[in-house]
């Protein structure tokens, strides 16, 4: 029997490679974790920005933090927050982004390279905004109206929409996730350790995720004939529609829409 080393990051490229246009170019031909390398990047200079700022500047911290942060109260009012939301981290301590970027870093390559570029892509965006409307549910729900003060920012909803596709996916082909597993039940585990964090926004990334990607590999018999972009275009297009309209109806309770302050 052949000997198997364990890695938490069975399928992820080397930094040097990351950032090679050589090595870049072989990934896009090959299926390799473009987007995962770029959506990395993206988080972890928006987060440099941000501690750079809270170092020198808080007034200036706050003001990116009010621009970009996820707010149920005023979702409605600053549209951009469902996807600036995904790239920001708390500037005040490392775990934050450090828990995310492994977890994308141990999950992500995998997915993109079964999927593709676009269909990882459309799964993150959405799992994404799903998370954002998890904390619009909790909002509408949420005694005293609690849930319409709180503010959200971070990878975490669009990542646990990863670990959904992840469980489907393995359900599916058989693919061994032991490796990933780690990732997930720390994942799962940190509302119940750490303060202030949005598990709302982790059940409604995984709700997407997970409805996404059955979608995906289970979907209608009529579409299954169809290339997996075409199939993404479709049910990426439905879940969206779904995503506003449930975003809607949520908003329907908000406290300043009632008051005829938020359209």
């Amino acid at each position: 029997m052949a000997y198997r080393r364990f890695s938490l990051f069975p399928e992820s490229p080397t930094l040097r490679d990351m950032f090679s246009k050589r090595a870049i170019r072989y990934q896009w031909r090959d299926n390799g974790p473009v987007f995962v390398s770029a959506i990395l990047i993206v988080c972890v200079a928006v987060w440099l920005v941000e501690l750079v700022l809270w170092a020198v500047s808080p007034y200036a911290l706050n003001a990116m933090v009010d621009f970009g942060a996820f707010r149920p109260l005023l979702a409605m009012h600053r549209p951009w927050t469902f996807v600036t939301s995904m790239f920001m981290h708390q500037p005040s301590s490392i775990l934050h982004i450090l828990f995310n970027m492994l977890t994308l870093w141990s999950i992500g390559p995998v997915l993109e390279r079964m999927m593709g570029h676009w269909p990882f892509l459309a799964l993150y965006v959405l799992s994404g905004l799903g998370g954002n409307l998890g904390m619009m549910v909790w909002a509408a729900v949420s005694p005293y109206d609690s849930g319409w003060l709180t503010a959200a920012y971070g990878a975490s909803g669009a990542l646990f929409g990863l670990f959904a596709a992840v469980l489907v996916v393995y359900r599916r082909v058989g693919i061994d996730i032991t490796s990933m597993l780690v990732w997930m039940v720390i994942n799962f585990l940190l509302p119940v350790v750490v303060s202030n964090v949005a598990w709302q926004a982790h059940v409604g990334g995984f709700v997407v995720g997970g409805a996404m990607t059955l979608l995906l590999v289970s979907g209608p018999h009529a579409l299954r004939g169809k290339s997996l972009a075409y199939r993404t275009v479709v049910y990426g297009v439905g879940v969206f529609a779904v995503l506003v309209i449930g975003v809607l109806l949520c908003n329907l309770d908000n406290p300043l829409g009632m008051l005829g302050l938020v359209m």
